[in-house]
């Protein structure tokens, strides 16, 4: 049986360098020896020297590792290719599997998403949205807080590196701008790891690149305007409002 997890559950939730380690042992056919059993998968991960695998259909990040990290109750890369292996069925992976996109870049699309597309997007910002959500439980589950944080940034970077330069677009970033706004000045979220505010400030650049190409999505800028937000990551896009208008 395949996991309750797939391939991006898995890109979107792990760092880059563990998951390239992983999708390298991976690819390299060191994952060996694998059985499934009681909604667990276990199996050989030839590395330094064999280890002995497993972890849960059900969550990936439970499971156990005979080496360093998997002794000391952490993740590994050797848990990650079996989960790997277990999340596309021992196939091969595409180039496409093995991008993460760990920094928002400017896209060299100009086009005008149709509604079909823009209704899209807007889904995929909305379920995003949901993994950035409130600390309110015991000490011990602050560290599955912040998995969830990352995982949300890492899913809405996905998205935000297509997306087309145009008004259009501007006025999705503000509105997830204003969205984010609310999540850690009401939200209950804790962001003491700056992962959120690493993303806002990502967001951030990409509009004011967009300012820069086609500088009509300034005029989107124009909802941050005569307000006081928390953080201050308002105040370059404000300006160049201000100066462009005025």
């Amino acid at each position: 049986m395949l996991p309750i997890y797939d391939l991006n559950k898995i890109k979107f939730a792990i760092d880059e360098e563990t998951f390239q380690r992983a999708a390298g042992l991976y690819e390299s056919g060191k994952v060996t020896e694998v059985e499934e059993l009681g909604g667990s998968y276990t199996a050989v991960v030839l590395g330094t020297k064999p280890y002995r695998v497993s972890v849960s259909a059900h969550n990936f990040k439970h499971g156990h590792c005979t080496c360093y990290l998997g002794g000391r109750d952490r993740i590994c890369k050797h848990m990650v290719a079996l989960a790997l292996y277990a999340a596309v069925d021992g196939q091969p992976l595409k180039n496409e599997d093995k991008q993460q996109t760990s920094k928002i870049t400017c896209s060299d699309n100009r086009d005008i998403l149709n509604k079909a597309n823009l209704a899209a997007v807007k889904k995929s910002i909305t379920d995003s949205m949901r993994y950035i959500k409130p600390y309110r439980g015991p000490s011990n589950k602050w560290f599955a807080n912040q998995d969830s944080l990352q995982e949300g940034c890492n899913r809405l970077r996905e998205i935000l590196y297509d997306l087309p330069v145009n008004r259009q677009s501007a006025d999705l970033l503000v509105k997830l701008l204003l969205r984010l706004e609310k999540k850690l000045s009401a939200g209950g979220v804790d962001d003491s790891n700056g992962i959120v505010g690493q993303l806002v400030a990502e967001i951030v650049a990409l509009l004011e690149k967009f300012a820069q190409i086609v500088p009509i999505c300034i005029s989107s800028f124009k909802p941050l305007c005569g307000k006081e937000y928390c953080f201050g990551w308002e105040d370059s896009l404000v300006r160049i409002y201000d100066e462009t208008i005025s």
